[in-house]
């Protein structure tokens, strides 16, 4: 399969691909949308935080009024201008009554939200919050601690605590967490390689998913303008489809190397200045690893999208077909997101492990936690001979496809050439 005339397909889909406006455009423009993603996220954050709260505190009882007030204006979004609020008397049956009084100042925005904080909440700590938005979660970090505080320190009155006690005891707890492996020592967790996980991910989502549109495309095209005709006169189907999928991969490789580049550097001298708890906790190997597996992946994807383009004959029909392929991508790819939560899964582990999903979840895993050797060498091993076999069955759909132009195939039929060829 790999001869000559493999190798000149691929010189020939590195000339047509490496040189192109289209692969030097995404190799520049991703880094820098990658950039201005986190830039976007982080400025509406800081909005968030300087937007001006003005809430309207309400209970039956006036000890927890005072409490609360108190608590909020030692609050640094308080002294800051950033949240106002003042204090209102409402027994229970006339809150009602109340809010219908409010309802316009809530929907006009005058007013952000009343908390309405019963005297019940000194046993049950439930507060309710009404606003015309009530999932307003910076207002909530604004503002929960000082409630709480308030409430501990009034169930606590009384009662014979000192300062200090009652200080204690209405103190949140401080969870920090510490990354224990077999060969490091013990070091804090920062958000390094929960943000290193998020970005390899999509990486790898995101190349996936262009590199196989791509090919597919290609491949439709050069059927449906009679190319491949005068491309199999000097070479057969298989070393067609082997040169077109080898050269592909290499030109993607080359790209995910460069976008990488900066990571490498990261990791290997100390030219950029990034804090502790954002600095990934990952090895140079690491990121040879995440190579070998995207070429793994790329070589799997690209032949399966390489067949499904030479089954039809225009890009809307190859569109139908396609999206079989793009769910075993995007499912693999919400998992991995999601092992930001929990790594040690029976999910994670499993779809760590079975064929097309490890090709995304594992480099996922490995970033959380510290995965068995074993666990990588045999997700290394299953992919392999996946591809091997996907390989025998594309070649066999890709022979008989390339040259069938018409009506759209059945599956039923596509089926039927697997039997047929040999």
């Amino acid at each position: 399969m790999f001869n000559r005339r493999t190798l000149a397909i691929i010189k020939r889909e590195l000339r047509t691909k490496l040189f192109s406006k289209s692969f030097i455009l995404m190799t520049l423009l991703v880094p820098l949308f990658m950039i201005l993603i986190f830039s976007i996220q982080y400025f509406i954050h800081s909005m968030s935080d300087e937007q001006r709260s003005d809430i309207i505190i309400v209970s039956d009882s006036d000890e927890i009024l005072n409490k609360v007030e108190n608590e909020i204006f030692q609050t640094s979004a308080f002294k800051s201008g950033d949240l106002t609020s003042r204090t209102e008397k409402s027994e229970i049956n006339n809150f009602e009554s109340k809010l219908n009084q409010l309802k316009s100042d809530l929907i006009n925005q005058r007013v952000t939200g009343v908390v309405f904080i019963p005297s019940s909440a000194l046993q049950t700590k439930e507060v309710k919050y009404y606003s015309a938005n009530p999932n307003n979660s910076t207002l909530f970090y604004k503002i929960k601690p000082s409630i709480n505080k308030a409430l501990v320190e009034i169930y606590f009155s009384g009662k014979q605590l000192t300062q200090e006690e009652i200080k204690f005891a209405r103190k949140d707890v401080d969870i920090s967490g510490f990354r224990v492996s077999s060969d490091k020592e013990v070091a804090q967790e920062g958000y390094g390689n929960r943000i290193a996980m998020v970005l390899f991910s999509f990486l790898l989502y995101m190349a996936l998913l262009f590199s196989g549109s791509m090919t597919m495309n290609a491949v439709v095209e050069e059927k449906s303008n009679k190319i491949v005709e005068v491309l199999l006169s000097s070479a057969s189907s298989t070393e067609l489809m082997a040169g077109k999928i080898l050269g592909t991969v290499i030109v993607e490789l080359i790209q995910m190397a460069i976008w990488l580049s900066p990571m490498f550097l990261l990791l290997t001298t100390s030219w950029f200045f990034i804090p502790a708890e954002f600095m990934p906790q990952m090895s140079i190997g690491y990121i040879f690893y995440f190579l070998f597996n995207y070429g793994l992946a790329l070589i799997t994807y690209v032949a399966l999208y390489a067949t499904v383009g030479a089954i039809f004959d225009n890009p809307q029909d190859a569109q139908s077909g396609v999206w079989p392929l793009m769910l075993l991508i995007m499912i693999p790819f919400f998992i991995a997101l999601g092992l930001e939560s929990n790594s040690q899964t029976s999910l994670a582990i499993i779809t760590s492990l079975l064929p097309f999903a490890s090709l995304i979840v594992m480099p996922a895993r490995i970033l959380m936690v510290e995965v068995p050797m074993w666990q990588v060498l045999l997700a290394i091993v299953i992919n392999v001979v996946v591809l091997i076999g996907i390989f025998k069955l594309a070649g066999k759909i890709y022979r008989i496809g390339i040259l069938l132009t018409g009506k759209k195939p059945k599956w039923s039929e596509v089926f039927r050439w697997l039997k047929l060829s040999n």
